[in-house]
């Protein structure tokens, strides 16, 4: 691994008001510069939360609201959070210049050792969206023994098919980059609806000062190649739990990634009345769901439960197999045993709390 240094430290800024102060470093590795932010302190041998973020959006516009959500400042105290912006993602950052070749998603995820080294963290829980996700996923195939965890929304596995590509190339003719993007993070039916949280996201890519930056990332997304998983060969080896929108864009992908994963290891957690960016509308749900997801690996095990124990239903293990058959429902309620969420058999929640 290349020799690693800090090119900057910028000053602390507080991630929540009257929380502990994030810290922002950019990190060199081979493949450029990461914008890192830390918050909390070391917890002992617990890992991190690490997260990475989807096209289109940075860390604050892609976790802000659920790490700042009420319900996730119990999380906070227990764990040290790590943010990782996609090279140029993060606010303010400087426009690459002409013929700048951006990193491939396989690229993007041999850089995540550059930062476990520079800090010293042993082993991480990763939360994904979209890009980010394949990206954690990516890093977990070739670094298992470092990944806890994996919390997965708005996953897709695969390659893009001829079809795919001729379909995107057209509509990079007659669309803008910024329709392009508004059309992967949200459902048709929240373009259509142009609801404020569309318009608000909307806005602020079109009015991004590195629009050419995340042009770039965009179309390393679109060039990624399929992760090669297979539930009887090689598979994701760490707890998963794969999250979408019931109205979202991305829950056939998603459906598909289920059915490519361990079934005793991995939960499916689709939530109801939620659209492309549950981990935005739905922060309060996503957080209790994780909070399960933590439990089960053995941390939190008194953490404060309050919305799903009332109303979580778990279809259990063929939910999610080829043939699509189902077994029959099972109701977890606040007197499971320690609110773990069972992982002998894949478990489909459908959240309508």
């Amino acid at each position: 691994m290349a020799e690693l240094r800090e090119v900057q430290i910028s000053e602390e800024n507080p991630l929540l008001s009257g929380q502990e102060t994030a810290k922002e470093h950019s990190i060199e590795t081979p493949y450029g510069v990461l914008h890192v932010t830390i918050h909390g302190a070391p917890k002992g041998k617990r890992p991190i939360i690490l997260t990475y973020h989807d096209v289109g959006l940075n860390h604050k516009s892609c976790f802000d609201n659920l790490f700042q959500n009420e319900d996730m400042q119990e999380v906070i105290k227990n764990f040290v959070v790590c943010h990782i912006d996609a090279p140029g993602q993060e606010e303010g950052a400087p426009v690459f210049p002409v013929g700048y070749q951006y990193p491939s998603l396989d690229q993007l995820a041999d850089m995540i050792p550059c930062v476990m080294q520079f800090f010293n963290f042993r082993s991480i829980i990763g939360i994904g969206v979209g890009a980010g996700a394949y990206i954690l996923s990516r890093y977990t195939l070739n670094y298992p023994n470092s990944v806890e965890g994996l919390v997965l929304i708005n996953m897709d596995p695969n390659a893009k098919g001829w079809i795919d590509w001729a379909a995107h190339k057209l509509t990079g003719l007659t669309s803008s980059m910024t329709d392009m993007v508004v059309t992967h993070l949200f459902s048709q039916d929240e373009i259509y609806n142009n609801t404020e949280l569309v318009q608000r996201y909307r806005h602020a890519i079109a009015n991004s000062t590195n629009l050419a930056n995340i042009q770039l990332y965009w179309n390393s997304f679109n060039s990624r190649r399929d992760l090669n998983i297979e539930r009887e060969t090689e598979t994701l080896k760490c707890p998963v739990m794969l999250v979408v929108g019931d109205q979202g864009p991305h829950e056939d992908a998603t459906v598909e990634c289920n059915t490519k994963l361990d079934p005793t290891q991995t939960s499916f957690l689709k939530m109801a009345d939620s659209g492309g960016l549950p981990q935005v509308t739905q922060p309060g749900k996503l957080t209790e769901a994780f909070k399960y997801f933590v439990q089960g690996m053995g941390y939190m095990p008194s953490a404060c439960m309050t919305r799903l124990s009332r109303s979580r239903t778990t279809s259990l293990s063929s939910a999610t197999s080829m043939d699509g058959t189902r077994s029959r429902s099972r109701t977890l309620s606040q007197g499971s045993e320690a609110g773990h969420v069972p992982t002998s058999t894949s478990q489909t929640m459908e959240v309508s709390c």
